[in-house]
């Protein structure tokens, strides 16, 4: 990745942080920055960054640059509210990528994820593509019965609860990426457990939100303990089968974060049954729930897949990892009360994505050639379980 695509994504993603808590200078009723907050980070960093992995060149082809455009112009025209470009561009959004979803996969039926002989890795990332596209054209009718017809009446089926469901993709190429780490010559059981993952956080999610829309609380805590007890699934399995690169220990981070988004879902589910549900509980913990999810698990995958040409290098160091957690868990949902603390968050974010994407460190020849045999022997089709 070249030294200005990179800067070019740290400036996105720390203004996609800072936009989280522009609310301290400018009131939500006057402007509603969590849009920009979202997208910048999920559509426009993300989905840029799930192209280019995708396409595996090494740099932003044309058509990923066109994506950047698009994506940056659709987060500006949904945060105006100038909605009629706003339904138009996710439409040449969701071309763009199901081009390179057909361009890498070969096929526009998705066949791939429905055969048992497909490595999940390539199911995770199919899905992750798949997704994407389909977010962006449900987008379009939403935006439309959001704002003009208003046919289906929904509470929680409106634009910012629906963009949310942009962090999905991102999600799922990272577990393309921690998949795709874990040792081939796996026992019969472990496959299964495997399959059983990909289709179960797939359907889960998809389920979850549809219990969302209809407010069915007790369906959400029951699939939310269900997804919480996969992720605890898929987290041993790379503890024990993950290949031992330098990317182990950052990735591992990440699910941890996934866990912990995991866990204050659930305890904001539960706590809308009580009569604890009042701002002064729920919005603390729904920020925290919302930073682990973007700014903890999601930027774990996202860091790797963006300098997966560069390893070995030392994104498993352990100030990196304690940085990344005390920037998360404490500096951002402080910062979203305090604003002394969003300032802090914002310089320790940017610092983080710095080493993130800057940092080289010290290549070691050995690691490296073990690594490549390392992987070369992972994707040996004779060994595969």
């Amino acid at each position: 990745m070249s030294w200005q695509l990179k800067t070019l994504l740290l400036v996105i993603m720390t203004l996609a942080l800072a936009c989280g808590f522009l609310h301290h200078l400018i009131p939500p009723t006057i402007h509603n920055f969590e849009r920009l907050h979202i997208f910048l980070f999920n559509l426009c960093s993300g989905g840029t960054l799930l192209l280019y992995f995708t396409e595996g060149q090494g740099r932003l082809s044309a058509r990923s640059r066109l994506f950047l455009t698009l994506a940056v112009t659709f987060a500006l025209c949904a945060f105006f509210e100038w909605y009629i470009p706003a339904m138009i561009i996710p439409l040449a959004l969701a071309h763009l990528v199901e081009k390179v979803r057909i361009d890498h996969f070969g096929s526009r039926f998705p066949h791939g994820l429905f055969s048992f002989h497909e490595p999940v890795p390539r199911k995770f990332h199919q899905a992750a593509l798949l997704c994407l596209s389909m977010g962006l054209c449900i987008a379009s009718p939403v935006i439309l019965n959001s704002v003009y017809l208003q046919w289906v009446i929904i509470e929680k089926l409106k634009l910012d609860t629906f963009f949310l469901g942009f962090s999905f993709p991102l999600s799922l190429i990272s577990m393309s990426v921690i998949f795709s780490l874990m040792k081939k010559e796996a026992l019969r059981l472990t496959s299964l457990l495997k399959e059983a993952a990909f289709w179960i956080i797939n359907i889960g999610v998809i389920v979850f939100f549809l219990f969302i829309l209809a407010n069915m609380v007790a369906s959400q805590v029951a699939i939310a303990l269900i997804l919480f007890a996969t992720v605890a699934l898929i987290f041993y399995l790379y503890w024990y089968e993950g290949m031992p690169l330098q990317q182990k220990a950052f990735l591992s981070s990440g699910i941890l974060f996934l866990l912990v988004t995991s866990i204050t879902g659930i305890a904001y589910i539960v706590l809308s049954f009580t009569s604890y549900y009042t701002p002064a509980h729920s919005v603390p913990l729904l920020r925290l729930h919302a930073f682990t999810a973007l700014y903890g698990w999601n930027l774990s995958g996202l860091a790797v897949i963006s300098r997966h040409n560069d390893f070995p290098l030392k994104l498993h160091s352990r100030p990196v990892i304690f940085l990344h957690w005390l920037t998360v868990l404490i500096l951002c949902p402080l910062g979203y009360f305090m604003p002394f603390f969003a300032v802090l968050a914002v310089a320790a974010y940017a610092a983080l994505l710095v080493r993130l994407f800057f940092n080289r460190g010290a290549l070691d020849f050995r690691l490296a050639a073990v690594q490549q045999a390392t992987l070369q022997d992972a994707g040996n089709p004779s060994r595969e379980g």
